[in-house]
């Protein structure tokens, strides 16, 4: 019925009331987080380590950075990932996570979110880890109603930050235009949005 190859895939440019959005999104990650995790597997290379502390992710940041030197403002980018790593780790029992919330993965109909696909990453874990769409779907506008919806505290707000920029410097830092057009687009505007916020 909907398919990201229709071209219905939820880029902002695609969600006609950017609040909305940010709620329709909680409420997912809220169903979502929700479900009994009893016997569910952590994060894993069954699902790209998805949910995993986000210390997990230093040395591959570090030379993501190193790769893109050039194109970086990597002072402030450092800082940003300096703040995730600082944050408390997530110190509660693991919750559900998608682990692969972004554009070609949620569905729009007529401006509205409106499905969600792609579940091959789905594990336990820190639900910063799928907190980072607030930068990887969201436009700045929706980003607080989301975070408001799902009473997102500091600590996980801030690993969530260092979650969507570490997923946009690996992209980067890994394919080019050439070998991924949508990626590179797509993880230039992640990294943007997390600059930018």
């Amino acid at each position: 019925m909907y398919s990201w190859l229709e071209g219905d895939n939820a880029t902002p440019d695609r969600l006609a009331d950017a609040r909305q959005a940010g709620l329709d999104l909680a409420a997912f990650v809220a169903a979502l987080q929700g479900i009994d995790p009893t016997a569910a597997p952590g994060p894993g290379e069954h699902n790209f380590f998805r949910g995993e502390a986000i210390v997990r992710r230093d040395a591959a940041v570090r030379a993501s950075i190193e790769t893109l030197r050039d194109k970086l403002d990597v002072a402030a980018v450092g800082a940003i990932w300096e703040a995730a790593l600082g944050a408390p780790e997530w110190d509660r029992p693991g919750v559900w996570v998608h682990g692969d919330l972004d554009a070609r993965n949620l569905l729009a109909h007529e401006g509205r979110l409106s499905a969600v696909i792609d579940w091959g990453s789905l594990g336990v874990g820190d639900p910063a880890c799928d907190v980072m769409a607030a930068w990887k779907v969201l436009p700045a506008a929706g980003r607080e109603a989301f975070r408001a919806a799902l009473s997102v505290d500091e600590a996980t707000w801030l690993r969530a930050r260092g979650w969507a920029l570490s997923q946009a410097l690996g992209a980067l830092s890994y394919y080019t235009l050439e070998t991924s057009e949508v990626l590179v687009r797509e993880a230039r505007r992640w990294l943007a949005e997390v600059v930018a916020a």
